[in-house]
């Protein structure tokens, strides 16, 4: 077994080898909590939450740290622009952020840290680094000295001579234009803590190196992110870490965004899909289906009809789940192993398109054996194609789906309760042959969206496509 991923700084796909056999160590940039979540924002939480399952699967016990960035430009703008206090705003978005991903079937990380929670590593790392002269202090300010790290640049592939280095507002006193803050002075109104160096806030790079540190230590597996945070996010985390004396990460993994007519999503383009209202209108399920499912190196673009196309693909897989277990006479346990072709597809660099080939295959074996009832092969491929969907976070029969809100509340049952009491009205109305009654039960029930199928065990119902 060799699971293989991208590495974006070696620009190929690598073995993955583990830094301490039988572990992985994963840091992921988490949510900068100026807004509530779009789809895009969880399309990373998402992506790494099924790298973790695989690994897991695969025997590995994974540390996961996702962090908060708690207090940055946008946070203090959004403060000044509403009225209201940074850490208000902050913790409101938090709480956002963890009901999308909730919602979505990722697992709780490891650690979750917020960046205010680690004023005294940043402040040790800075130190460190102006000892080494790495970084220096101007009016304040406290910046990293991008020539003094010869290896600055080489996970974005830039030239430094042609380099355009972000600035935000009071960022004076720079040597070189091309530096960039660590920490920044305090302006009258913001928040700010004291350092050796006078009051001041951190710098959003900063942050995730010391917390980074402070987690997983010198040196760790995998550092996570999207597409836009490799610069200038993470070649400055990586200058910062490195020249502290840290090996960092081994391996750095980027996913791709959601797009919207080929633009990212994002809220400065107005065109975001907030998670809270998308999950009012779509199955938490097929949420995940729709953005777990392509490969994390892949754009999406968003569109209301791939999501019908996800939503549709998944009532197959559903559909299937549910009648065998009917046949069963009760939910069949998953494989111990998921079959080959789709492990090999995931640990090809999570080739999830690949692997959900896979399952949609071991689906149709699966409704062949049931159109010829044969019990035993029904149950066999159920059971496969439950721990395939298990390592997606897919399993209609994980306890999390049972609500249709992801909730993990049992609404299903509630539902298929009064269901049962309109169907057993059409069952006494075909008894006596009274059609036209039946006809319309059925077709007041596909109104509401439930598609009823007649079968050799009775009536069922499923939801249907919008």
């Amino acid at each position: 077994m060799t699971i293989r991923l991208y590495d974006t700084s070696a620009r190929q796909i690598r073995d993955f080898t583990p830094l301490h056999p039988g572990c992985v160590s994963i840091y992921l940039c988490g949510a900068t909590v100026q807004a509530a979540p779009h789809i895009g924002h969880i399309r990373s939480g998402l992506n790494f939450d099924i790298m973790r399952r695989w690994f897991e699967y695969r025997g590995l016990e994974v540390t996961f740290v996702r962090n908060v960035t708690d207090i940055d430009d946008k946070i203090i703008t959004k403060s000044a622009e509403q009225n209201r206090p940074w850490w208000s705003i902050g913790y409101e978005n938090e709480r956002a952020f963890t009901d999308g991903y909730r919602a979505l079937g990722c697992l709780p990380p490891t650690y979750e840290p917020r960046a205010t929670g680690h004023i005294t590593e940043m402040v040790e790392m800075m130190r460190g680094l102006i000892e080494r002269g790495h970084a220096y202090e101007a009016d304040g300010n406290v910046y990293f000295a991008v020539t003094s790290f010869p290896q600055y640049l080489e996970l974005s592939n830039q030239e430094l001579e042609n380099l355009l280095q972000p600035s935000g507002e009071g960022e004076t006193g720079k040597r070189d234009p091309r530096d960039f803050a660590m920490w920044k002075a305090a302006r009258p109104g913001e928040p700010s803590w004291e350092t050796p160096w006078g009051r001041g806030r951190p710098g959003w790079h900063l942050e995730c190196s010391a917390m980074a540190h402070k987690y997983l230590g010198s040196a760790f597996d995998i550092h996570g992110g999207g597409l836009d945070l490799v610069f200038p996010h993470h070649e400055n985390e990586i200058a910062q870490a490195k020249a502290y004396g840290d090996e960092f990460a081994r391996y750095w993994v980027h996913n791709a965004w959601v797009t919207m007519s080929g633009e990212k999503m994002s809220k400065s383009l107005g065109n975001s899909v907030l998670v809270s209202e998308m999950v009012k209108r779509w199955r938490p399920v097929v949420l995940r289906y729709y953005l777990g499912t392509p490969h994390y190196r892949s754009m999406i673009e968003y569109s209301e009809e791939a999501l019908r196309e996800a939503e549709s693909a998944f009532a197959r897989i559903e559909g299937f789940v549910q009648r065998a277990v009917e046949l069963a006479g009760g939910p069949v346990e998953p494989s111990a192993e998921v079959p080959p072709a789709f492990a090999e597809a995931m640990d090809d660099d999570l080739g999830v398109p690949q692997a959900l080939a896979v399952v949609h295959t071991t689906v149709r074996q699966g409704n062949s054996a049931l159109a010829a009832d044969d019990k035993e092969a029904v149950v066999a491929r159920l059971a496969e194609v439950r721990a395939m969907l298990g390592v997606l976070g897919l399993d209609p029969l994980d306890p999390h789906w049972a609500g249709e809100d992801g909730s993990g509340e049992d609404l299903h049952g509630v539902v298929d309760s009064l269901v049962r009491l309109v169907l057993d009205q059409r069952e006494a109305a075909r008894a006596r042959k009274d059609w036209t009654t039946a006809d319309a039960i059925r077709d007041q029930l596909n109104q509401s969206g439930l598609v009823i199928e007649d079968g050799p065990q009775g009536p069922r119902w499923s939801l249907g496509p919008r």
